[in-house]
């Protein structure tokens, strides 16, 4: 299984996308500016989508993706997603005011894109990748998700600031190469980052306590401008983990 990263940016700036992980070459997690970077024979490889949660930076590629390929798609292209975050798509963005509702195009019995709701800590089997829904504490309903195939397990923790569920979820597997999570700003703005459900530094390394695991950390979302400064606190508050700071454009291979 390899795993690119086309965006990890908590914002958008000269060579900053925001976040979405391409699975081999027929996943992604998350469609934020990232997906942008592909080459249309890529984009028309992906036959499905996992959401973590609603936020413009987390899908605004999606509606845009499938415009963009609609006449090379035979297949449906598959969102999975929570249902609240499934419904809000449908309410705000695949509404024919500010996108065309793709589930209906170009006929309600042969669209090019569907919906696959995912229950919190259910499963998906796609071509030996399992992919698990995590529940998540974000402002709105979020999800991270655990990826592994016979030759090793990644977790992308979506937004979330402190929480129980993802760290429970993580403890009950036997093996975790490679975490992918969120210190969306500096400790400066710890307050900010419980109101609006992120992590900073001082609360992550807090919840790090509760992983039993040691994998390769890779930190992500973190505003532009700030990365080196949160980077530096990450290190600060985790002397003991194996912290990287996520840049875009790395390539995992598990």
């Amino acid at each position: 299984m390899q795993v690119k990263i086309l965006g990890c940016s908590g914002g958008v700036s000269a060579n900053l996308r925001t976040t979405s992980l391409l699975v081999d070459d027929d996943v992604l997690i998350d469609a934020g500016t990232g997906v942008g970077d592909l080459t249309l024979d890529e984009m028309s490889r992906i036959q499905h989508i996992f959401l973590t949660h609603s936020h413009l930076d987390h899908i605004a590629s999606l509606p845009l993706l499938i415009d963009t390929i609609f006449d090379r798609i035979y297949e449906p292209l598959v969102v999975h997603a929570r249902a609240d975050t499934i419904e809000a798509l449908k309410h705000h963005i695949f509404n024919n005011v500010i996108w065309p509702d793709f589930s209906r195009l170009p006929s309600a019995d042969k669209p090019v894109m569907t919906f696959n709701i995912l229950s919190p800590n259910e499963h998906c089997e796609l071509d030996g990748r399992n992919f698990e829904m995590i529940p998540v504490n974000h402002i709105v309903p979020g999800a991270g998700y655990r990826v592994s195939c016979k030759t090793g397990v990644f977790v992308f923790s979506g937004d979330t600031t402190s929480n129980d569920t993802l760290w429970q979820a993580l403890n009950s597997g036997d093996r975790l190469d490679v975490m992918m999570v969120e210190a969306a700003f500096a400790n400066k703005d710890v307050e900010l980052c419980r109101r609006a459900g992120h992590y900073c530094p001082q609360l992550l390394a807090e919840d790090m306590l509760k992983l039993k695991h040691d994998p390769d950390i890779y930190i992500s979302h973190t505003k532009p401008g700030e990365e080196q400064n949160i980077f530096a606190e990450c290190q600060q508050a985790m002397p003991d983990r194996k912290l990287y700071l996520l840049n875009g454009s790395e390539v995992f291979t598990l």
